[in-house]
């Protein structure tokens, strides 16, 4: 059986770090986070960008696979740069 788990961008690197590099020493398969630009319950609080923060954990994990549940198009479309 293959786990996976889902980790917010809502921790600076300091301690996102630790949890990315638990996930892959805890022997899950993947880990996932959302590309939302804000999620209401976390309005007031840090939401960080999902491509720099899974860069940033694959730089931090050896095995676990990586990826988005969600990806915005939107604020990023090439037509509008």
């Amino acid at each position: 059986m293959r786990l996976s788990t889902v980790i917010l961008p809502i921790h600076r690197w300091a301690e996102g770090q630790k949890i990315w590099r638990r996930a892959d020493d805890l022997g899950f398969h993947a880990a996932y986070t959302y590309d939302h630009l804000s999620w209401r319950s976390f309005r007031d609080e840090p939401w960080f960008g999902s491509v720099p923060t899974l860069t940033a954990a694959a730089t931090a994990t050896e095995r676990i696979r990586l990826g988005t549940l969600v990806t915005s198009v939107e604020p990023r479309s090439p037509i509008a740069a």
